[in-house]
């Protein structure tokens, strides 16, 4: 099976629909698959769920579909740095599905091991818990949250081989694997592709399984706070 594609518009030829569910890697602007978001913007798809801890920037990240309203509803834990998301929201024109960022990674990870749903203490007593079942087990409350079955995933990786096999670097790692399991599409874009034999096996993050379509880019790698001292 050929994975590697030269562009990210040829990687998500076929894929993209209306009122799709995508799944997004990235923590803030660290690990983003940030040409794969431009990709989408281009395309013009629209009515899309978008499952991701956060929402971008303004003008970068997945705020770039905030900018065109492709989004209709965020699944997300964070959505502080970003005007157009709070804007958005508050005005009514965007949904918005708050997740405890533990229980937004679970549910990724299930959705990946084909789990429907499990139970979780966090959230219980706050309006993350209203509507949802309850259970007690040993005599602690708990809810039930649903495990997360995306149309496509986008994720960002530092190093791929021919397969799809990738690793991540650092912090970047985050929601990037959890996310690339849980969709039915894995696309995943990549600092740099090598030849299929030359990682270490136990140095690989994401096994290629998961991955259905690659790409290599040159990527911003914008730092969205920087914090510095006086001398």
């Amino acid at each position: 099976m050929q994975k590697v594609f030269d562009t990210a518009a040829e990687a998500l030829d076929g894929v993209l629909h209306d009122g799709m569910l995508i799944a997004a890697g990235g923590f803030g602007l660290c690990g983003i698959p940030e040409l794969l978001i431009a990709a989408i913007r281009d395309h013009g798809v629209k009515d899309l769920t978008v499952a991701s801890n956060n929402a971008g920037v303004d003008d970068f990240g997945l705020g770039l579909l905030l900018q065109t309203r492709q989004v209709k509803k965020m699944m997300s834990s964070y959505v502080g740095e970003n005007a157009e998301f709070m804007r958005q929201y508050l005005s009514g024109e965007l949904e918005l599905e708050f997740n405890p960022q533990g229980t937004l990674a679970e549910r990724m990870r299930a959705g990946g091991a084909g789990i429907p749903g499990f139970y979780t203490k966090t959230g219980v007593g706050t309006v993350i818990a209203d509507g949802k079942e309850h259970k007690d087990f040993n005599g602690e409350t708990y809810i039930m949250e649903e495990g997360i079955f995306a149309d496509l995933a986008i994720v960002k990786a530092w190093k791929a081989d021919e397969t799809g096999n990738l690793v991540f670097r650092k912090t970047a790692r985050n929601f990037n694997v959890p996310a690339a399991t849980c969709g039915k599409i894995c696309v995943a874009e990549v600092e740099e592709i090598v030849p299929t034999g030359s990682l270490d096996p136990d140095k690989i993050h994401l096994p290629g399984i998961y991955v259905h379509r690659l790409i290599q880019g040159t990527h911003e790698k914008r730092i969205e706070q920087r914090t510095v001292r006086a001398r």
